[in-house]
Order: structure tokens, then C-alpha cells, then sequence
């Protein structure tokens, strides 16, 4: 390298350290041509780098964070979380259930209306063991608590849900783990709860205390426990007679998912 190259080297590196690379005036001098900047991602920012997703994404309930229902089902569901204390969310997968409930649990907390946000799902294994799982409590738990922090890091950034979670604003726990606590000013989502036994789900619905919300997620249909163990539908047939419980029944026609998870929901 000559000592003319060492030079503008030295000149360009002292120039970035100091703020003064990208002035009109240095661009000039240097004759560096600068590139446009990157149009966007399709998801309102205007962050640079490759993005799968295109210009005309219309996910804009999870980047804009505003919540819109698509179907009939998915609108009562949220118009039952809004009026009632307790909701029983049951329907087949892909009907939006657990997100809704958890996107309903942060707007709840963004807005000041609860303190917490707590979210809990049965440790159960779908229909295979999956063996020991190295790792402390947390590493062990978090392949089955995997679809809560999807639908959180959705409608918060993965930074502020760590950091909410790092103060205690939002907890993620097995049911195990509920027995004896009372939970006052929380939002609390139990999902997955055709997977409880009926002596978990009473466990679990006395839980609530003041200033709080409670909606339980399931598809009675898919249980992966022994057939006649899960508690969900008749804990639900119950509630039915209670007047401010809301017991919300998703159908085929809302579920959200790819066409053909609907009609394989039909004949499977």
C-alpha cells in the first residue's frame, strides 16, 4: 500500500469516527457516492437488509398493532374478553385462539387496565416422549412454552417482552406450578388446556382474584392425554350456567391457517 492510499484511509476512518463521512462537503471532496437508502421491508420501518416478507404484506395486525378479527367467531371471541372475567375459548387449530387471547393480555397491560400479564400451558408432550431435556427448569420448559413466546414477540419486540419479563410484568409458567397462589390484577391465558385433567382446570379458574381477566384456550378434539382424562368439555358444559362466564365455541369457518388445515379439520 503506498503512502497516498495509507493516507485516505486514515482520512475516511477519521471521518466516520467523527460524524463527518456522510456531509456534503466531504462527499464532494472525496467523490464518494453514496447509496440510496432502502425503501422498507412492507412492514413500515425502514430498516436495511433482505426481508422475506413483500412490499404488499398485509400482516398488519402484527407489525402496525392493531388487532382486527377475520371472522365472526374470532370478533365474538373479543367482544366476550372485553365484557366478561373469565372466557372459555374452545375451537379447532388455527382458529386464533391463543392469540388473540395474548394479544387481548397486552393490550390490557400496554393500556394500564392489569399489572401482569400471566400465561400458562400444560408441560405435555404431543403423543411422543421426547426424553430428558438438559438444562435448567427454564430450558426444560421452554419447547412446550415455545407457541407463548411466539405470540408474544408478535405483538411486542422480542427486547421489551425480555424486559417485561426481567421485572415480573409478564410471567410464563407450567400449571404446575399454579397450585396455592391467588392472581390479582393479571391477565392470565391458560392455553392448551384440553391437555388439563378436570381437577387441573378447577385448580386453575380459582385462581383468579381481583382486577382480573382469565381466558382458557383448547380444542377438546385434541387432547394428547389417555381418551376420557381431559376435563375441558365438561368443565365448559358447567360454566355454560354461570352468567358472567363466557364460553365462546370456534367453528372450521374461522380458522385463520392455510386453506387446507380447515378442510383436513373436516374429515380428520
Amino acid at each position: 500500500m503506498t503512502k497516498r492510499s495509507a493516507l485516505k484511509r486514515q482520512t475516511r476512518e477519521a471521518a466516520r469516527e467523527f460524524g463527518v463521512l456522510d456531509t456534503p462537503e466531504f462527499i464532494q471532496e472525496a467523490k464518494v457516492r453514496r447509496l440510496p437508502p432502502h425503501v422498507g421491508n412492507g412492514r413500515g420501518n425502514q430498516r436495511s437488509g433482505w426481508s422475506p416478507y413483500p412490499s404488499n404484506d398485509d400482516r398488519d395486525q402484527a407489525y402496525l398493532k392493531t388487532l382486527k378479527p377475520k371472522s365472526d367467531g374470532q370478533a365474538g371471541l373479543m367482544e366476550a374478553i372485553d365484557d366478561h372475567n373469565m372466557v372459555l375459548a374452545l375451537g379447532p387449530a388455527g382458529t386464533g385462539k391463543t392469540y388473540l387471547a395474548v394479544a387481548k393480555a397486552v393490550e390490557a397491560l400496554e393500556a394500564g387496565r392489569v399489572g401482569r400479564i400471566v400465561l400458562s400451558r400444560p408441560a405435555v408432550e404431543a403423543g411422543e416422549s421426547i426424553g430428558f431435556l438438559p438444562g435448567d427448569m427454564e430450558d426444560k420448559l421452554a419447547p412446550y412454552l415455545r407457541p407463548l413466546y411466539d405470540a408474544l414477540s408478535d405483538r411486542l419486540s422480542m427486547k421489551r417482552v425480555k424486559a417485561l419479563m426481567a421485572e415480573g410484568a409478564i410471567e410464563i409458567a407450567p400449571i404446575g406450578y399454579m397450585r396455592g397462589r391467588t392472581l390479582n390484577n393479571a391477565f392470565v391465558v391458560v392455553d392448551e388446556a384440553q391437555n388439563c385433567t378436570y381437577v387441573q382446570l378447577k385448580m386453575l379458574l380459582t385462581r383468579l382474584g381481583w382486577n382480573s381477566t382469565m381466558v382458557v384456550t383448547g380444542d377438546p378434539h385434541q387432547s394428547d392425554l389417555l381418551p376420557g382424562v381431559s376435563g375441558l368439555s365438561d368443565i365448559a358444559e358447567k360454566l355454560k350456567q354461570v352468567p358472567d362466564i363466557a364460553v365462546v365455541h370456534l367453528a372450521e369457518r374461522d380458522i385463520v391457517r392455510h386453506p387446507l388445515v380447515a378442510s383436513m379439520i373436516g374429515v380428520l
